[in-house]
């Protein structure tokens, strides 16, 4: 079976994420997935929507077509679904234009009501697809998920921390999210003041200067990322308040916990539900928050760990790639997953961990795998 992924670029985060890392159970189950990056022209555009066709099933990656390629796609493809990780009926959180676009709004109507299969990467996604038209029966809750046993694996070989000596917080994005770090300089210049042993480092493309506290610059690289990260003491994360950020799918929050760190973040969206406070990390939402937490971390740097390795569990519970990878196959390529085979075989050959959930449901995790899917197979609810 074939599966064509249309994305932005095969090497672009989400992709990589949302799509690849699944790749082992996609090959497991018999089907060979090829990437394209759509076309930029409009003729390239309309004939690569045509040669969809050629494939048993499609795979939309958060891009919004016009209305003549989303069309010919639909006419062409067998079978379409569409994945998205982001709020992406709006414009972003730093477009000087606001929120609100008309056009994005017509076109993401248009896709996730002809979409036969729709994969939202959080509660607030799946309901925007079903408050712009999306039939509530299409639509799949599917986290982005991380693979828990690549950041094991580096835990085990990497020395312990010093419990004495700089205490390092890790911040890993891109020139885009980088902004949102920027904008809080007056938050890190005084968890600098008042923590004197606090550095920040930046795993990124470009880096931000703070007047108060130490920037450790790393230049960020597929490769080496996981190393940084877990040779670390605390993970930060900091988003806008606004309806951008609400459709993020806290993937640095989820690199971390798998890491084994303690995780600062604020209050919005996914966060809520990735972190509570006091067992896997803290959410802070004023300065003297952010800085009294710091300072306790430092200061016991051993529960901090318990904090850590807390945040591993949660992510074994619900946001490891071994969770859902059948799950994603049966929705990307219908009849693909026989559950007899599946029965037999819980975890694909490059894991073998348990891909069956069994933790509680949380208040906001609303959209878990819906009881008519293809497949018998069935994840519990999701933590």
């Amino acid at each position: 079976m074939e599966l064509l992924a249309l994305v932005e670029s095969p090497g672009h985060v989400c992709c990589r994420y949302r799509i690849a890392a699944f790749e082992p159970y996609l090959r497991y189950f018999g089907v060979n997935v090829t990437y394209q990056a759509i076309a930029h022209s409009a003729p390239a555009r309309l004939a690569q929507m045509h040669a969809a066709g050629r494939f048993d099933a499609v795979i939309l990656q958060r891009k919004l077509l016009d209305s003549v390629s989303l069309a010919a796609l639909r006419r062409s493809a067998k079978f379409l679904a569409f994945d998205f990780d982001d709020a992406v009926v709006y414009r972003d959180s730093y477009s000087p234009k606001g929120h609100h676009c008309p056009r994005r709004k017509v076109r993401f109507s248009n896709t996730v009501r002809c979409a036969d299969q729709i994969l939202a990467g959080n509660s607030f996604l799946a309901q925007l697809a079903e408050d712009h038209g999306a039939r509530s029966q299409k639509v799949r809750y599917m986290p982005t998920c991380v693979d828990l046993e690549r950041y094991e694996t580096t835990r085990v070989e990497a020395a312990r921390r010093p419990a004495e000596g700089p205490f390092v917080m890790v911040w890993v994005g891109s020139s885009s999210t980088l902004k949102g770090l920027e904008a809080t300089s007056g938050l890190w210049n005084g968890v600098g003041e008042h923590v004197p042993a606090a550095v920040l480092r930046v795993v990124c493309d470009r880096f931000p200067r703070f007047d108060r506290l130490a920037v450790e610059p790393v230049v960020w690289s597929e490769e080496t990322e996981i190393d940084w990260i877990v040779a670390s003491d605390v993970g930060v994360s900091h988003v806008p308040n606004d309806l951008w950020s609400r459709g993020k799918c806290g993937l640095k929050v989820l690199q971390y916990m798998a890491a084994g760190l303690p995780v600062l973040t604020n209050p919005v969206g996914v966060h809520v539900e990735m972190i509570r406070s006091g067992r896997n990390g803290f959410l802070v939402q004023e300065p003297r928050e952010w800085i009294e937490a710091v300072r306790w971390l430092a200061a016991n740097r051993d529960r901090a760990a318990a904090m850590g390795r807390a945040a591993m569990d949660d992510i074994r519970r619900g946001y490891d790639i071994a969770d859902w990878g059948p799950f994603f196959v049966d929705w990307v390529m219908p009849g693909a997953v026989v559950p007899e085979v599946a029965d037999e075989r819980r975890a694909d050959a490059a894991s073998s961990r348990s891909w069956a959930i069994d933790s509680g449901t949380s208040q906001n995790a609303v959209r878990g795998p819906h009881q008519d899917s293809k497949s018998d197979i069935r994840p519990g609810q999701h933590a």
